[in-house]
């Protein structure tokens, strides 16, 4: 889908032009006002990096903080009724996919009126449940989208993409030689980053790449200054992490061994801990029969139940490996955008894991991951001001990540509501 097509959907239709229309409206206004300097007073900020401060103030100066001074005034906004802390990061979404007119999965293969309303609508939920940055990975598709976000044409969390992924076939993915051109081609085409799968699925986690494959793939996207991303499973994660790759996708079946291999390698790791099954599961009419699904509802709803305990039990696994670098990825695609924060909840209540150390997972750590720490992540003097204010303290109650009341991106206000007027999921389409 071209840029010119995303914005001609968005003017073809009435109501897409009066939503966005607003939020560019409140997108002019808040740039114009960004020469003024803003002070936000808060009693509890969560400073991204694992640490919290107490009665303070943050100071902003266009789209940067500047200053973290206790005195600063006049104060613009006060939050010390709220928690803030850095805007979150999410390592694993595919922002462009939808259910089409049909309510079928589209995938981000839609090239339709309703996929471009489904794309600028897509952004806008996760913007207001306050992910201010997004990877999306896996479809040349979010190359348009990333580019109108960052030129201020549409509302939205800021996106690294990859372009077309290196899928495993074995033999037919090609040559060592070729997959570098490959590596090159989408680097040529606007990628942040190489999605390469190296497993079929958790069902299927043989391998489907050569050493040879892997190692080419891993070590040209380093040589274009790009990180490499690897769906895999089972002993997909050693020979992604013995290549060398940046970070592993899902991880399920791999052994203890090959988790303290990523240790040592300094390999990330970015699992799930139910969110993506259970909503496989809720809208299992509208995935099965679509490509990579199976035919019947039932079995559908079968197989996400059986996956999410093996994936709980993993990565309980995975928070016991000591030193081991966990980013926080939700895989939100059609039917959870905007509802990316419940992968939090799961972590916690579901797998045990500290409140803290999963807001760290999604702030300074996923910035990390990014090679992005000296822009986003924390809430530090001469990163990007991007900071969002929760209804709720999440060390004390992690559902308060569903209580988002205000989401600053980049010195700009996008939401500012008064916490007795917001429902779960603001924003969100059911």
């Amino acid at each position: 889908m071209s840029f010119a097509k995303i914005t001609h959907y968005v003017r073809r239709t009435r109501f897409v032009v009066a939503a966005v229309g607003i939020c560019l409206m409140i997108h002019t206004s808040q740039a114009s006002a960004q020469s003024r300097r803003i002070v936000l007073a808060a009693k509890t900020i969560f400073d991204g990096r694992g640490h919290v401060l107490h009665d303070t103030r943050i100071v902003i100066e266009g789209s940067k903080i500047v200053a973290i001074d206790p005195t600063a005034a006049p104060v613009d906004y006060d939050f010390r009724e709220m928690t803030v802390l850095p805007g979150w990061i999410d390592s694993h979404v595919h922002i462009t996919w939808s259910f089409g007119p049909d309510e079928k999965n589209a995938g981000s293969a839609g090239t339709t009126q309703e996929a471009g309303y489904a794309a600028a609508s897509n952004a806008w939920v996760t913007l207001m449940a306050g992910f201010t940055t997004v990877q999306s990975v896996g479809s040349p598709v979010d190359i348009p989208l990333r580019n109108a976000i960052a030129r201020g044409l549409l509302p939205g969390p800021r996106i690294l993409t990859a372009a077309e992924p290196l899928i495993g076939r074995g033999a037919q993915s090609g040559t060592p030689d070729e997959i570098r051109a490959f590596v090159r081609k989408q680097k040529e085409a606007g990628a942040d980053l190489i999605k390469i799968f190296a497993s079929n699925s958790v069902a299927r986690p043989e391998v489907t790449l050569s050493a040879e494959q892997l190692s080419a793939a891993c070590d040209e996207a380093k040589r274009n200054g790009l990180r490499t991303l690897v769906h895999a499973y089972g002993n997909g994660v050693r020979a992604a992490t013995l290549a060398g790759c940046t970070e592993i996708e899902h991880g399920t079946l791999a052994t203890d061994d090959d988790l303290k291999l990523m240790v040592e390698k300094g390999t990330y790791l970015d699992p799930q801990a139910g969110l993506v099954f259970e909503n496989y599961a809720q809208n299992a009419a509208r995935f099965v029969g679509t490509p990579g699904f199976v035919t019947s509802p039932d079995r559908l709803t079968s197989l996400m139940k059986e996956l999410i305990p093996l994936c709980r039990e993993f990565m309980k696994h995975a928070m016991n490996t000591a030193g081991l670098k966990i980013v926080f990825g939700s895989d939100a695609l059609a039917g959870s955008h905007g509802r990316n924060a419940e992968e939090f909840v799961e972590r916690v209540r579901d797998v045990g894991m500290d409140p803290m150390t999963v807001m760290v997972s999604a702030n300074s750590l996923a910035a990390e991951a990014m090679h992005m720490s000296d822009q986003i992540g924390s809430i530090a003097p001469g990163l990007e001001a991007d900071i969002i204010a929760l209804d709720g303290d999440p060390l004390k109650d992690i559902t308060a990540v569903r209580r988002v009341v205000f989401v600053m991106k980049g010195g700009i206000v996008y939401k500012n509501v008064p916490h007795s007027a917001i429902p779960m999921y603001a924003g969100v389409v059911p």
